[in-house]
């Protein structure tokens, strides 16, 4: 079998590591970028081979470095890389918190999806994870949710652009995902608020964004093409 190539901006930890997984055993070689401290290297399924590049999606030039390190155009491109902040009301939001997510979740999205665009081989895939937040309005959440919303834009309009490649491209959105990030200044009731959002009574798991993701990256989504799919355990 001769494997594709895919590049995951994001994949050290939590969902990005788990969309790693899931395409280096659908039959992808699969490179990964991370910020600051290297990662252990994953583990690859039979037959695999997974990279690490270190790259600030904020930086165009790092972004173009690492497409420039594969060598050649990847198959799939996935624009995972992103961040959160304490929530808090609008008409308190400290100035420092906002300026972090414009520039890491819309400049660096965009810098992401403006290299992915120019450099995704024909017939190729790019994928792009925003948030099921943006449907759902919560107290103290705008600011984020602002930011990813941005990202779909991006995606819906790169959808009608690179068609004529025959190049798809789509969203993700989850709801609460059980991550380190996810976690990081909850406590267990707040956890289950989160869980709470959905009929099912839980937060998803990582593997289960990842799967649907490698979907969209494979011909069996052959016929899905600037959607946002959203894996959120039925929250909206």
């Amino acid at each position: 079998m001769t494997r594709k190539t895919a590049l995951i901006f994001g994949g050290s930890r939590g969902i990005g590591a788990a969309i790693v997984q899931a395409l280096a055993r659908d039959g992808f070689d699969v490179a990964l970028t991370y910020t600051s401290a290297k990662p252990a290297q994953p583990d690859a399924p039979d037959g695999a081979t997974i990279t690490m590049h270190e790259a600030d999606i904020r930086d165009p030039t790092q972004v173009a470095a690492v497409f420039d390190a594969l060598g050649k155009a990847p198959d799939c491109v996935v624009a995972n890389a992103g961040i959160n902040v304490p929530p808090g009301p609008l008409a308190e939001f400290p100035d420092d918190r906002f300026r972090a997510l414009v520039e890491v979740n819309i400049v660096g999205a965009f810098n992401v999806l403006r290299a992915a665009a120019a450099r995704v081989s024909d017939g190729g895939t790019i994928i792009g994870l925003t948030t099921s937040m943006v449907r759902v309005a919560v107290p103290g959440g705008g600011p984020y949710t602002a930011s990813k919303a941005a990202v779909e834009s991006l995606l819906r309009s790169m959808s009608k652009e690179l068609a004529g490649r025959g190049v798809r491209v789509n969203g993700v959105a989850p709801g609460p995902v059980d991550t380190d990030l996810f976690r990081s200044g909850k406590d267990e009731a707040a956890v289950q608020r989160s869980g709470g959002m959905s009929p099912f009574n839980r937060v998803g798991q990582p593997a289960e964004v990842a799967e649907v993701v490698s979907f969209l990256a494979s011909e069996r989504a052959s016929w899905v093409h600037g959607q946002i799919v959203q894996p959120n355990g039925g929250m909206v």
